[in-house]
């Protein structure tokens, strides 16, 4: 935690000094050119609704690969699992459909991965801190919306070929962007493709006490590649200045295989029934999305935009093995097929009927269908008399149907206050049937009233506060309502078979935001500070229940829950308070969490595991008389035991990430960015406990990282 404060508090003082002098009158003072910040600094200074705007700069600045290692530098923003290996994004700490993924403005397809996208073929990320009636309400901690590259007005074509080695594995990678106009056509295309091999060891360490003392010992590995290909077409035609048709389509397919192996050894109390694993896993994925969409000037300075989107995902999984224990030898072969497709689409009128309002109203409807199948098969090479093959042909479908209707205003009632108003009705509804379950019909909806407001102060209009409150809400997966059971391996409290629960109602909530934002006049400088708290009703938990004699995990509507944190950021080029600095920028954010579940019994009763604090600190240096720039950051993400119910409980090690890069300009047009992520190899620990009537008993799962070394040559020709 020092290693974080102590940073941020040293930019946040140096701020403080720079604004101190600009508040104290200074006589015969020579006149300064004031440079502006950049355009995402301006949408972010000047829009009502508070919201973070990430450049295509700053994304590829590091090198990274993946949109998770770019999200995980920025404030308030975190990923779950592993270091180094992406994860589930969370605002706030909080995960598990809590935060809103959009791609350009719409949520994300289902099956939808973010690790389909690569950096390059992102225009910009906008990070939405609280939510406005044009995009879904379904984001009680935040939205981020992904926004594709769009064509630009001059021909450009853009290569970049890189080399990577992750634990001593070899990787490439290849991206190509490529766009041009001619007359009132003008297209885009960016594509990449991704291949990399990994070796990836854990071990576990399973631990009981009380009336049955138990100690047992698994290591674990898992070796194979992925193959990721991605294609993003994009044309649009100018009818005339404003009235534009845009087709934009998306494609992704990956390929994945693995082979996995389990060894578990008892020092101590009863062997498990398998003890040895060996897996092979084939796994395939199809993505398809395509949107046409019409911007029309209408009279009297409306607009009407319209959109509608087709979108096909198909996925293909084979995982064949071999279990043995003592007494027990089993083949068993899994097979999953999965598609979902849909449409999608979303209407905005905007009018400017009344001066200094912008009004719009819009809609906002989707509708996906999923067919699975699930097939299994085994054979007992050796089992004790009595055990028979359980061989299952599950076969379920879903269709989801969401509909949504807005209005919103943003009226600037004076040059330096502006106001939000926006309510938004959205629905969904979730019809399914299976062959080992009842027909599901789960209906949600909600009416979000949403307020947000900024304030400008001083005659320079550099410190401003912003006001928000909303009424949002998080609607019950798919997965989450099927009642299919999806088995473990080996079945025990702290791994027990999975299922859905089609009873769940919908979580609400009202949340509360607040900041305080302080800009440098030269070089973009920034120093915010922001809370923010939700109060989320019907809150939804997994709870672990033993049912005949098998250890079942089942989501349930478990009370209500209050979260309530503070957000500090600071940004400062060295330049805007000494002209002879070098050219560094450094950066800080820090974000402290906290929450508390009313049905569980504290200590440590925090919604969904919630991080409870996290930080980034960074600097980028662009030397004067060399064509080189270096930078890097340091992230820090708080961990610690969570109790999830009276009887379960969590843990997860604090993570440290050190990443660095180097840029090289050979010419204007070529060079060589070179870059090193999760430098400290961290190792990362990951503890599920469970209290049962003997004793409390817990799987300790320890996975080593390593340093993930990337080149990248980038040209433009």
């Amino acid at each position: 935690m020092k290693k974080i404060a102590l940073p941020l508090l040293l930019i946040v003082q140096a701020l403080h000094g720079v604004y101190a002098q600009e508040q104290t009158p200074v006589e015969n003072a020579t006149p300064k050119v004031e440079i502006k910040g950049s355009a995402a600094m301006d949408i972010r200074r000047n829009d009502t609704a508070t919201k973070i705007v990430v450049t295509q700069e700053e994304i590829l600045k590091n090198g990274d690969t993946s949109i998770g290692e770019v999200l995980k530098r920025l404030p308030g923003i975190t990923l779950d699992g592993v270091q180094g290996r992406g994860g589930n994004i969370r605002m706030r700490g909080l995960g598990s459909g809590y935060t809103s993924i959009m791609l350009n403005g719409e949520p994300a397809p289902p099956g939808f991965s973010l690790d389909s996208l690569t950096p390059d073929m992102i225009e910009r990320i906008e990070v939405m801190r609280a939510a406005t009636a044009e995009f879904s309400t379904q984001a009680i901690a935040g939205g981020i919306n992904i926004v594709l590259k769009k064509a630009i007005s001059t021909a450009q074509t853009e290569i970049k070929a890189g080399l990577q080695s992750d634990n001593g594995q070899p990787g490439a990678s290849v991206n190509l962007q490529m766009s041009d106009r001619k007359g009132p056509w003008s297209y885009s295309i960016g594509g990449g493709f991704l291949h990399g091999d990994f070796d990836r060891p854990s071990h576990t360490v399973t631990e009981a006490g009380g009336s049955a003392p138990l100690l047992r010992r698994g290591e674990a590995t898992s070796e194979g590649y992925f193959r990721n290909f991605n294609l993003a077409p994009r044309i649009n035609y100018t009818i005339k200045p404003g009235d534009v048709i845009t087709s934009q389509s998306f494609i992704a397919v990956n390929r994945f295989r693995a082979h996995n192996t389990e060894r578990i050894s008892t020092v101590h109390g009863q062997e498990p029934m398998f003890s040895s694993l060996d897996q092979d896993i084939k796994a395939d994925m199809e993505l398809f999305r395509t949107d046409l969409s019409w911007a029309r000037p209408l009279a009297d300075g409306a607009k009407l935009d319209m959109k509608a989107g087709l979108n096909y995902n198909h996925r293909n999984v084979g995982a064949p093995n071999l279990q043995t224990g003592t007494q027990v030898e089993r083949k068993r072969s899994v097979t999953s097929e999965s598609t979902d497709k849909g449409f999608t689409t979303t209407g905005k009128y905007s009018s400017p009927i009344v001066p200094g309002h912008a009004l719009a109203t819009g809609w906002d409807i989707g509708y996906s269908k999923r067919d699975e199948d699930r097939i299994q098969r085994e054979e007992y090479l050796r089992a004790p008399a009595g055990i028979a093959p359980q061989n299952l042909d599950e076969v379920y479908s879903a269709d989801v149907t969401r509909l949504a209707a807005y209005a919103q205003d943003e009226w600037n009632v004076t040059e330096r206050w502006s106001v939000y108003f926006g309510l938004r009705w959205e629905g969904v509804n979730i019809k399914s049937t299976g062959t080992d379950y009842g027909s599901i019909d789960n209906n949600s909806s909600v009416l979000s009233p949403l307020f947000q407001t900024l304030y400008k102060l001083g005659d320079k209009k550099k410190d401003q506060v912003r006001f928000g409150l909303t009424r949002t809400y998080k609607a019950p997966g798919v997965g989450d309502l099927i009642p299919r059971r999806f088995t473990s391996n080996n079945n025990s409290s702290t791994s027990p078979d999975m299922m859905g629960n089609p009873n769940l109602k919908p979580e609400l909530a009202w949340g509360l935001d607040l900041a305080f934002e302080h800009y440098l006049g030269e070089g973009g400088g920034l120093l915010s500070a922001s809370t923010y708290a939700r109060r989320i009703e019907d809150i939804t938990r997994r709870r672990v229940d033993l049912i005949d004699g098998v250890w079942v995990s089942r989501p349930v509507n478990a009370g209500t829950a209050n979260t309530y944190g503070i957000e500090l950021e600071a940004k400062l080029p060295l330049r805007s308070i000494m002209k002879e600095a070098p050219g560094v920028e450094m950066r800080a954010n820090l974000t402290r969490s906290w929450s508390k579940l009313d049905t569980v019994p504290g200590p440590n009763n925090r919604l969904d595991q919630q991080v409870p604090v996290s930080g980034t600190v960074g600097a980028d240096w662009k030397l004067d008389k060399l064509p080189l720039t270096l930078g890097g950051s340091y992230s820090y993400q708080g961990g610690g035991e969570v109790r999830i119910s009276d009887r379960q409980y969590a843990y997860s090690v604090p993570k440290r990430a050190l990443d660095l890069y180097g840029l090289w300009k050979f010419t204007p047009k070529t060079q060589l960015r070179l870059s090193a992520s999760n430098m400290l190899r961290q190792d990362n620990l990951a503890q599920s406990s469970y209290v049962e009537a003997t004793g409390r008993r817990s799987d300790t799962t320890i996975t080593p990282t390593s340093v993930l070394f990337r080149a990248m040559l980038e040209m433009k020709l």
